[in-house]
């Protein structure tokens, strides 16, 4: 089968679409997807990069997200047939450990992700897990397959990150950085349907303006104006209710200072870098809440697809790419220019 692989890490150079071996049969329990289209990620550049204890082995396929076509399933699965429309929930877990036990499948000993620890999506077939499968939601506008490609990861990252862990509320208000990003994008999203009030950033401002369009109630540029500084204007003083981080280093001061005393900060990433400076007595006296999130559980997955299936999450697709432009690609996401996400088309929907 073809694929985007990895033949070393080191940098995006060291992509190929080559002939790799065919996905294995599905054993019990588990279900091969045919690829139909498979979403980037920022998380894409750092195995490319080299993250530690990522693609450990070469050619390495890449790619978290992914949608496809059922075309066969192993013994003792139920609720899917061959030619099914499926979305994979690129979190893989054991189902044995306490964790999973208490329902929470993304703090799993055993917790590993496609792409990043397992070989990917980009790739004409796929094995996996049946529970980690869900069937698109049938909407009134048919979802595209770089559409469909286009949800899990960054959906279930958002939600966990504002419903589960911050447990934002309506009438708070919450500072998004980086609204061209996925994560972003869909906390800006699900913040404005749990009625919030969102301020995000960028440092585009047609980005911003799309972000206004789909429902931000307050712009800034953080490139010229002072984030921190504005918020507390805007906020009369007070800061913030919650802050959505996924930068790290570059913002996390920033971050702070628009948080209001008693507020919750919920992180789930460091693209500007991982080490960041904090004084205990400012946490302590403003009791702020420091919140780390990863993915989601199986719960919070269902309700997101319930979600879509209600019309309410739909993706935002910025650019598709055909697999053999996978460089192209990955090189628009790493130049930031994105709003939404980039996809790649794997295997063309048959005539």
């Amino acid at each position: 089968m073809r694929a985007c692989v990895l033949t070393a890490t080191g940098g995006i150079d060291k992509l190929q679409i080559i002939d790799v071996p065919d996905a294995p049969a599905p054993q019990a329990g588990e279900v091969r997807v045919r690829i139909r289209a498979a979403a980037l990620n920022h998380l894409d550049l750092f195995v490319a990069a080299g993250l530690p204890g990522t693609a450990e082995r070469f050619p390495f396929v890449v790619g978290a997200d992914g949608a496809g076509v059922v075309e066969s399933f192993g013994a003792d699965v139920r609720g899917f047939k061959a030619g099914d429309r499926v979305i994979l929930n690129p979190g893989i877990s054991d189902y044995t450990c306490e964790f999973c036990a208490a329902g929470e499948h993304s703090l799993c000993v055993t917790y590993r992700l496609l792409g990043e620890h397992l070989l990917g999506t980009v790739a004409e077939l796929i094995t996996v897990p049946a529970h980690n499968l869900a069937r698109i939601p049938a909407l009134s506008q048919e979802l595209t397959w770089p559409e469909a490609a286009a949800f899990s990861l960054v959906t279930l990252t958002a939600w966990r990150m504002l419903v589960t862990r911050a447990q934002l509320k309506a009438g708070e208000t919450v500072l998004v950085w980086g609204i061209g990003g996925g994560v972003s994008l869909t906390a800006l999203r699900i913040a404005k349907l749990l009625g919030a009030r969102v301020i995000v950033t960028s440092s585009d401002d047609a980005k911003l303006a799309a972000a206004q369009q789909l429902g931000a109630d307050i712009t800034l540029n953080h490139r010229t104006q002072q984030v921190a500084q504005e918020v507390r204007a805007l906020t009369n003083k007070r800061g913030v209710d919650v802050v959505v981080e996924n930068v790290g280093a570059a913002t996390w001061d920033d971050s702070l200072r628009s948080l209001r005393r008693g507020g919750r900060l919920v992180i789930c990433g460091a693209t500007s870098g991982p080490q960041v400076g904090l004084d205990l007595r400012r946490l302590f006296w403003h009791q702020w809440s420091i919140l780390g999130s990863t993915m989601g559980n199986a719960a919070e997955y269902a309700e997101i697809v319930r979600r879509l299936g209600k019309e309410e999450l739909r993706p935002i697709v910025d650019r598709v790419y055909p697999l053999s432009q996978a460089r192209a690609a990955y090189e628009r996401l790493a130049k930031g220019e994105q709003l939404g996400k980039v996809v790649l088309e794997v295997s063309p929907s048959p005539a």
